[in-house]
Parts: structure tokens; C-alpha cells; sequence
């Protein structure tokens, strides 16, 4: 008998709906939410009113392309955690409502999980164990994966994440929001080598980009021209916006190419503790290019099996929804609909 699920996320601004049969994904509806650029990051309160609007196109969408109707679904999963609080609450009441109404399962999935298992989704599919780089605005991972169900965080920033360090990096270069896809483009065009940015010193697999930001700031303030990060260099503005248009692929190149390294030399090193070495990439950051063309050669330098979700599944998307909770389904890992099922912000 197939197993078939219809799953919904909705952790921060972008409301999706798909449908997994037997764990193929027949489709995968995303609706964006273009009301945040004019404010330079997501509003909560807009981010949730928009989820409520959403949310029952979007669905339905999903349903019709995979050619399944809401009778035949087995079970719906839903992103619980981590996310905004009233994004997920929306997303969460509609799951739980949908699933009373139609007397089935709901399963509550986390987000970061489904981040991971997005590398399930297409073939060839990864070998467990794997090690999973999970790379996005608000988190920044090193996971150790032994099974669909069973993994664990090796590593992991103690301050901000790289997704987060590439948004404020562009906001410092007055780059609309969101700014980190804009980098990655500019960066395509520049030398990596050009400028040097710091590398954090912490110990074992943890990362931290706070310190880097801070540098970028620094160097964009004195225009370039200094490297001793004093406040009595900063040059005036005009001087700073000149250095930024004549000089804006090379900058982005440079800042991209430490960010990558930073990342790629935690896993590395994650490699050779474990003995792990089959790798892959996960999360908003893994679309960037740069990221991946990188990830891949580190990969074939040193012989692992790598593997990075198509770009579809690599921001939010209810496909990795679908993935994770098809899985839970299997193990009949679900919620009891009698009980609340709360969202929450962290997990």
C-alpha cells in the first residue's frame, strides 16, 4: 500500500505545500513573500498575515499538480520548530485541522532535520553514515547522520550563522535585501584573492562569523586602505561608497571565499575525526554557487562520496518536509491529535 503525504512549511517567509508518494516527491508549490525587501529583512507580523493568505492556494496547488486528492493522504506533516513563532503557528493549525478533519496522522517535523534529509529526496541518495554541512541564515552545522532518524550535531557556530554573515555583508555593501544570492553573483565576476579577510581561532568543530563581520565593516569603513581596524582611519563616506562601486566583485569574491573556507576546513577536519567520508550539503547557503562548486572539489580531491540537494530543496521547501515526514510515517513517529501540538521558535 503506498504511503502518501501531503506536508506544509511555513518557519519564516515562504509558505509551501508538497505531496511524497513512497518517498518521490510529485510536487512542490513555494509562494514567496516580496512585501519584506522594502524593509531589508523578514517582518514577522507581515511574514504570518501573509501564511494565512497563502496557505490554501498553496495547498491545493500542491495537491492537483501531484494528481492526489486530500481523501487518499495518509498523513500530513508539518515544520513545528525552529522558526517565527506565528509563521509556524499558521502552518501548524492548518496541518492539525487539516488532519482532524480527515482522521490521520500529523507529524511534526523539525526544520534543520529536514534540511538534512533534503539529500534523500533524488538519486543517487547518500550512504549512511554521512556527515551533512548544514549551511542557512540562522543556523550553521556540522551533523552526524547514521540513519534517516538518528543524527547528532558535531559542530556548530557559537555566534552567527554564515547565511546571516553573507546578509550583513551585503547590507554594508548596499545590496537590497536579501542580500547573500547577490554576493554569490558579484563574486562570480571578482577575485577571491584580492582582499584578505581574518579567520576565526576556535577550537574543534564550532565556527564563528561574528568576528568576521566585524572586520568586513572595519576594512569598508577605512576604504580598504588600512588593515588595522582603528576607528580614527575611517575615511568619509563618499570615499567608502567609491571603494565599494569600483572594487564590488572583488570585495564580494573575497568576502565568499572566506566565508567557504571557514566552512569547508571545519568539515574537513570533521572528516578525518569521524572517519566519515561520505559528505553532503544542506540548507539556504548550500544554493550558493561558490559553496558548491567548492564542496564538490573538495570532495573529488580527496575521494568522498558528495552530494548536495537540487536547488529546489536546498531553501525552504515543503519537499524536505515531505522527506522527513515520510520517514516518521514509517516508524509511525506522529502526533496525537488530541493533545496540543505546539510550535516553537527553538528546538
Amino acid at each position: 500500500m503506498s504511503i502518501r503525504i501531503l506536508a506544509i512549511e511555513s518557519s519564516c517567509d515562504e509558505t509551501s505545500a508538497a505531496v511524497c508518494v513512497d518517498g518521490q516527491i510529485l510536487s512542490n508549490f513555494i509562494a514567496g513573500q516580496k512585501v519584506h525587501e522594502q524593509y531589508g529583512g523578514v517582518v514577522p507580523e507581515l511574514a504570518s498575515r501573509a501564511h494565512m493568505q497563502h496557505i490554501v492556494p498553496v495547498v491545493d496547488a500542491a495537491l492537483k499538480k501531484a494528481g492526489v486528492s486530500i481523501s487518499e493522504i495518509n498523513a500530513i506533516g508539518y515544520t513545528q520548530s525552529p522558526g517565527l513563532i506565528g509563521s509556524l503557528l499558521v502552518g501548524g493549525q492548518f496541518a492539525k485541522s487539516l488532519a482532524l478533519s480527515q482522521k490521520i496522522p500529523l507529524i511534526a517535523v523539525h526544520h534543520m532535520q529536514a534540511h538534512v534529509l533534503a539529500n534523500l529526496i533524488d538519486s543517487p541518495k547518500p550512504s549512511f553514515p554521512f556527515l551533512c554541512l548544514t549551511v542557512s541564515g540562522g543556523h550553521t552545522q556540522i551533523v552526524q547522520c547514521e540513519s534517516p532518524l538518528s543524527m547528532k550535531v558535531i559542530g556548530e557556530t557559537i555566534d552567527d550563522a554564515a547565511g546571516e554573515a553573507f546578509d550583513k555583508s551585503a547590507k554594508l555593501l548596499g545590496l537590497p535585501y536579501p542580500g547573500g544570492p547577490l554576493i554569490d553573483q558579484y563574486a562570480q565576476k571578482g577575485d577571491g584573492n584580492r582582499f584578505k579577510f581574518p579567520k576565526p581561532s576556535i577550537e574543534g568543530l564550532d565556527f564563528s562569523f561574528s568576528g568576521l563581520k566585524t572586520s568586513i565593516l572595519y576594512f569598508l569603513q577605512q576604504a580598504g586602505k588600512s588593515v588595522t581596524y582603528k576607528q580614527s582611519n575611517q575615511t568619509s563616506i563618499a570615499e567608502q561608497e567609491k571603494f565599494i562601486a569600483d572594487n564590488l566583485p572583488d570585495i564580494c569574491a573575497s568576502i565568499q571565499q572566506r566565508i567557504i573556507s571557514i566552512l569547508l576546513d571545519k568539515l574537513e577536519k570533521a572528516v578525518h575525526q569521524t572517519g566519515i567520508q561520505s559528505i553532503c550539503l544542506a540548507g539556504g547557503v548550500s544554493a550558493n554557487k561558490g559553496l558548491r562548486k567548492e564542496f564538490l572539489a573538495l570532495a573529488e580531491k580527496n575521494g568522498w562520496q558528495a552530494s548536495i540537494p537540487a536547488f529546489e530543496y536546498c531553501t525552504d521547501n515543503a519537499g524536505m518536509i515531505a522527506i522527513t515526514a515520510y520517514y516518521k510515517y514509517k516508524e509511525k513517529q506522529w502526533s496525537e491529535l488530541a493533545t496540543p501540538s505546539t510550535a516553537r521558535a527553538n528546538w
